[in-house]
């Protein structure tokens, strides 16, 4: 058994639920009382590698995606060029935060489905944001690109689905609270404060 040193009282929870961070030192075990706060500045710190839940032999997905990630990247470019006249070319954007140029037509239209940006074509046409930076929170983005805050579907409240974790109502409540604090960081972090 892995305990992180930094956490004092440790009672695992039945089945050994761990949070793994690739490329850092940190395996977070999740235990009844004080983990959820150190867990959020983990997430906070590492909020683009957030990594796998594993339990037993089943792995649950707790982690943004590439498609995630080069939204939000193109949604903060835009934020910087809002309210000004000229237009922002996919190559531009492209090239500015390296994101490979077709994949970014894909999320581009995604977004525009979506309501987050406008598109106009021609020789000087290209993109900006359909709505005030401010309005657009970094969980909008996130649950419209990849779904679910939550580390399970059942603890979701937009995307609930039925889950074996459901016959712990203990640990579905940490799962719940995981969820609560991760929503109200992303909920509080709007684009007009990321450019």
């Amino acid at each position: 058994m892995v305990y992180d040193s930094t956490f004092i009282d440790v009672q695992m929870i039945p089945s050994g639920y761990r949070f793994d961070f690739p490329n850092t030192i940190y395996t977070v075990w999740i235990a009844e009382d004080g983990i959820i706060l150190d867990f959020i500045l983990i997430v906070i710190y590492n909020i683009y590698r957030i990594s796998r839940i594993s339990a037993c032999t089943s792995e649950r997905t707790m982690k943004l995606s590439v498609k995630s990630e080069y939204a939000c990247l193109a949604l903060i470019y835009l934020t910087k060029h809002h309210g000004k006249e000229k237009l922002c070319p996919i190559r531009e954007i492209a090239e500015a935060q390296h994101i490979p140029r077709k994949y970014l037509e894909q999320i581009l239209i995604s977004l525009k489905r979506g309501g987050y940006v406008k598109s106009y074509k021609g020789a000087e046409g290209g993109y900006r944001l359909a709505k005030d930076p401010a309005s657009i929170s970094v969980a909008e983005i996130i649950r419209f690109m990849d779904g679910a805050l939550a580390p399970v579907e059942s603890a979701s409240k937009y995307f609930y689905e039925k889950t074996p974790i459901e016959r712990s109502e203990k640990l579905l409540q940490v799962l719940k609270q995981i969820r609560n604090h991760v929503s109200e960081i992303l909920e509080s972090v709007t684009f007009d404060k990321l450019s």
